[in-house]
């Protein structure tokens, strides 16, 4: 049986996961099979520059972690080797620097997550990930205003220019 020095110990991390669970705005389950020691370091510096961080736990501690905040929704994907991902600013780019790296490394997965408190699967983190980020939606919005704008500015014109003939 474990002394209590070492189930204290875990119970302290337990508690100070579970605080930094409450405080992220997204958390990140990947199976970090198969990957080597520069690849991960290329990883946690991208999550590092996201604004996110990069722990690999053990399950059982990731898991009562999770219940302490009430979500139970994850238990099934704590299973084999799990790393988790947390970020506190921004949801988007932590997801997209995972989904990035999936893609050029076979073996590393998305497993779930949460995201601003709801639960998520694989799929609907990744369909997030491949949205463009905000500054490219709002670049594509004054983009799009711009054109109007500028067609707007033609037509007048153009009634000036026939205006001015009739007179």
């Amino acid at each position: 049986m474990a002394s209590e020095t070492i189930l204290k110990q875990k119970e302290a991390q337990v508690n100070e996961l579970a605080e930094k669970f409450k405080e992220a705005k997204v958390i990140l389950l990947t199976e970090y099979r198969g990957i080597n020691v520069a690849d991960d370091t290329k990883l946690r510096n991208d999550l590092r520059n996201a604004n996110a961080q990069y722990k690999i736990m053990k399950n059982n501690i990731v898991k009562r972690a999770l219940n302490a905040n009430g979500e139970n929704g994850l238990d099934d994907l704590l299973e084999g080797p799990t790393a988790v991902v947390m970020g506190n600013e921004d949801y988007l780019e932590p997801a997209k620097v995972v989904y990035n790296f999936t893609k050029n490394n076979d073996f590393y997965k998305i497993k779930g997550g949460i995201i601003e408190g709801k639960v998520m699967t694989a799929e609907e983190i990744i369909t997030l990930a491949k949205l463009p980020s905000r500054d490219t939606l709002l670049s594509m919005l004054a983009g799009g205003l711009l054109a109007t704008i500028s067609k707007f500015a033609v037509a007048l014109d153009q009634v000036r220019v026939q205006k001015e003939a009739e007179a």
